[in-house]
Formats: C-alpha cells, sequence, structure tokens
C-alpha cells in the first residue's frame, strides 16, 4: 500500500483547495501538514524541498512536488481524470485556466484597498456570473 499524499500549506484554501478537491474526487484520503508560524515555512525552506521556495507542496509517490499546476497534472494522470486523448485534456486545461483566473480575482480581493474593494468585488461577481459560471453550468 502506497503512503497517503501529504499535503503542506496554511490552514487556509488557497492555491492547496483545487488540489484538495482532485484527491477527493480520485477518491484519494490524504493527510496535511499545516505551515502555522513563519518559522514553519522557513523550516521547509531551509530543508531544500521547495523549488521555488514557495507552498503549496504535495509529497506523493516519494516526490515532493510543488507548483498547483504541476501538481494537479501528475494527480490528473495518475488516477486517469485527465482525458481519454489530447482533446479531451486540452478542454480541462481551458477550464483548468479559467477556473485559475477567477480564483485569482478572488484571492486578491482582501488584499484590496477599501475604497476599491467594493468596486472590485461587484467586478468579480459581475465576470463569475456572466463569464465562468455560464460554462461551467453549460
Amino acid at each position: 500500500m502506497t503512503a497517503k499524499p501529504k499535503l503542506h500549506y496554511t490552514k487556509g484554501r488557497g492555491k492547496m483547495e483545487s488540489v484538495r478537491w482532485l484527491l477527493a474526487a480520485a477518491g484519494v484520503e490524504f493527510e496535511e501538514e499545516f505551515i502555522e508560524t513563519k518559522e514553519d515555512l522557513e523550516k521547509l525552506r531551509k530543508s531544500g524541498v521547495l523549488m521555488f521556495q514557495q507552498v503549496p507542496m504535495v509529497e506523493i509517490d516519494g516526490m515532493k512536488m510543488v507548483q498547483t499546476r504541476a501538481i494537479l497534472s501528475y494527480i490528473a494522470g495518475k488516477y486517469n481524470l485527465y482525458g481519454k486523448d489530447l482533446k479531451e485534456r486540452a478542454w480541462i486545461d481551458m477550464y483548468v485556466e479559467g477556473t485559475t483566473d477567477l480564483m485569482g480575482m478572488i484571492m486578491v480581493l482582501p488584499f484590496q484597498p477599501a475604497d476599491t474593494k467594493e468596486k472590485n468585488l461587484a467586478l468579480m461577481i459581475e465576470r463569475a456570473t456572466t463569464r465562468y459560471f455560464p460554462v461551467y453550468e453549460k
């Protein structure tokens, strides 16, 4: 029996959430090791396992993988969730990139200046409801 994948990230959703969703869709149990302090992150950085000195990182199949897209592609391929041919993979990639664009808007919202936050929230809601949600529903 292979070891459960181990996810290294903060207690927030962020860039690790899509990895959690994909593992759940594949029916794969996983463990999480939360980075709770700056010292926890610095310890990982000093260990040399973070290729670009940042998380998320997933330990799977003897690898310490970083970069969300690479992690997702590996998991999808491993568990046959990456389409049956090149065209299906292209469609999957388009959905993934669209979701990445939408998540980018959502993730920066808490860091927006107070005077522009309401305007940016309205723009995000408009784009989500007119550009992204209709595609997913279709």
